[in-house]
């Protein structure tokens, strides 16, 4: 396969350093330059940003960020095999490649956030990928508007749906509502099982997040509450499923018909539930 950037194939890179995908990673590696360059276009200009990425691999997804234009892109990697090969590409765009080995789900991203725009862009590993989101979702330390200016993330086809879903769609439920609360969130394109080494057995698909600067005034720790609540018994009716927060009074005292289910509400109808608490 040709290559894009003068580096060699991904795949001689994977054969050289033996690095076969592991499954307790939650790796599956994409070799298609193309595809990755259009994953890293579908997160905008990137000239002048400073790009993280998690769990780079061999890092397909890390040179098309970086022949893109990318100011700098700092990476995170918790398999110790695939730093020689990210070596390999930091030599080529000296000055360009922070690697950092170690588990994303520990790291402080905001703490190694530089000043200018930072976005963030990963093919995630499938077993982090939700909390991850959660994460920048929701951060500890409370701050929003975030250190990131837009999230371009890849999931399983069935967790972007989640992530995207609206009221009465088969897929809303909690992460829809804490993603449309403080994000604008899209669907940009699929990707199928065979583009992947070793094939995953779904289909995997890439969303695209901005976060929105002034998202209705909430409580965050209130509003997961009340989703989690709702949608832990989201066949029932709402005075049932929001018993243990107050029930019928809560509903009343928001405004909201008892004998709803919780994915008949809006963002802006759970908002009102939350701050009624």
């Amino acid at each position: 396969m040709a290559t894009l950037d003068g580096l060699p194939p991904l795949r001689d890179v994977i054969q050289r350093y033996g690095l076969d995908a592991r499954k307790a990673l939650g790796q599956n590696f994409l070799f298609d330059l193309n595809l990755t360059q259009k994953i890293a276009r579908s997160a905008g200009p990137l000239d002048d940003a400073t790009v993280f990425e998690v769990g780079p691999g061999p890092g397909g997804l890390t040179r098309a960020i970086l022949s893109l234009g990318a100011k700098k892109v700092i990476a995170i990697e918790r398999d110790s095999r695939c730093l020689p090969a990210l070596a390999e590409i930091g030599d080529y765009y000296p000055g360009r490649l922070e690697v950092i080995e170690g588990d994303a789900l520990k790291t402080d991203f905001a703490a190694l956030a530089p000043e200018g725009p930072v976005k963030i862009i990963a093919n995630l590993p499938y077993n982090v990928g939700t909390q991850l989101l959660l994460n920048w979702l929701l951060p500890e330390n409370g701050q929003w508007p975030p250190f990131w200016e837009s999230l371009t993330l890849m999931f399983q086809r069935e967790v972007g749906l989640r992530i995207v879903a609206d009221e009465d769609d088969d897929h809303y439920g909690r992460l829809g509502v804490l993603a449309g609360w403080r994000t604008e969130a899209r669907m940009v394109f699929d990707v199928p099982p065979q583009a992947f080494s070793p094939p995953p057995k779904v289909t995997s698909t890439v969303v695209h997040l901005t976060p929105r600067q002034n998202p209705l005034p909430c409580d965050v720790g209130k509003l997961e509450r009340v989703t989690q609540a709702a949608f832990g018994q989201r066949r029932k009716m709402l005075r049932q499923s929001l018993k243990p927060l107050g029930g019928e009074s809560l509903l009343v005292k928001a405004g909201i018909d008892p004998s709803r289910r919780a994915e008949t509400l809006s963002v802006e109808e759970f908002v009102r539930l939350a701050n009624c608490l």
